[in-house]
């Protein structure tokens, strides 16, 4: 490498030194020690190749539109190290102009090294909940295979729900709780992970046994969440369990009292569930599956507008009334 960049090598910081194609060129001795690999072995490598899929999307899309518009750019990735281990950094990349050819250096910072929590912004807490709650809910229904289609339609559908409810109202809900709803609305059906195949996916309609069992799956659910719940050490996702908890036990409680697990009526139903219910419903009639076809969007508002006062808030029916087709 030219000694032109022998500067940004000798920083006590970790240092990579990549091409306009992000492949690496030049590390400095503290990102072998960070990483567990040699110097050897990462050069001409892209440096993607430490990736672990627990950053977010958003991440690589700000990084790439700055680099691209030749700003520098600072972000938080979550890498794996050569031993396998998560390895949380902080990165500043600046691009370099060298002979007529961009560079791009990046200086890492290893946040794992920093007393926790010191780091970890409101906004990174928010999408890092989001993340390891997608992974644990697609993880739990792993065997259909459009699960994750209908789990992100469904916390989009909570998101929108809760901000048009909250504004035509005017209940004050914070942020913070919408978007921990919107994180937990995710895991609505693990449950049905303890549910046979046989009863979950079958063509025709349920016998009364089958249908029993199928009613069961709040109650796995509950117990799946509780168990993860219990075994975190970490507080992170403590709130947003709780909020799982309460929408998985009670997202088929209906506001007349005829729901189940627990039979409850009104609002002894928490609104979360209430919320998360009306969406999963409408998402599920205007969805194809095995045993039906999918609705149209104004067969399935008739729907809701039938069970108003019977299954669903007539209230949380009125806003997403109001909403038309934008969900």
């Amino acid at each position: 490498m030219e000694t032109a960049f022998d500067f940004y090598l000798k920083l006590a910081d970790g240092v990579i030194i990549t091409d306009r194609e992000h492949r690496i060129v030049e590390v400095n001795s503290k990102y072998e020690e960070m990483t567990g690999y040699t110097r050897a072995y990462m050069i001409g490598l892209r440096a993607s190749f430490l990736r672990s899929r627990l950053t977010p999307r958003k991440t690589y899309e700000s990084m790439y539109q700055s680099l691209q518009m030749n700003l520098a750019w600072s972000g938080v990735f979550i890498n794996r190290k050569k031993n396998k281990d998560i390895w949380h950094t902080n990165i500043t990349i600046t691009p370099i102009l060298h002979k007529q050819e961009t560079y791009y250096i990046g200086v890492v910072r290893d946040l794992d090294q920093i007393p926790q929590g010191s780091y970890l912004s409101e906004t990174r807490k928010l999408k890092l909940q989001s993340e390891i709650l997608k992974v644990l809910a697609i993880s739990c229904e792993i065997r259909d295979p459009h699960i994750e289609e209908h789990l992100t339609r469904v916390q989009q559908g909570t998101e929108k729900l809760l901000i048009a409810h909250n504004e035509r109202l005017k209940l004050g809900l914070s942020e913070e709780y919408i978007q921990q709803v919107v994180n937990a609305s995710i895991m609505h059906d693990i449950g049905k992970s303890g549910i046979p195949e046989g009863i979950l996916y079958k063509p025709g309609k349920l016998n009364y046994y089958e249908r029993h069992i199928m009613e069961t799956h709040p109650l796995i659910g509950l117990e799946i969440v509780g168990k993860i719940s219990r075994e975190l050490e970490d507080d992170i996702l403590q709130e947003e369990l709780k909020i799982a908890e309460h929408i998985i036990h009670y997202h088929h409680e209906k506001w007349d009292g005829s729901g189940y697990p627990a039979g409850l009526k009104g609002d002894e139903i928490p609104f979360e569930a209430q919320v998360v219910s009306i969406i999963d419903v409408y998402d599920a009639l205007t969805s194809r599956r095995a045993y039906k076809d999918a609705w149209q969007h104004e067969e399935a508002v008739r729907f809701l507008l039938e069970q108003k006062g019977a299954a669903f808030n007539p209230e949380l029916v009125d806003t997403f009334l109001s909403m038309g087709e934008q969900l």
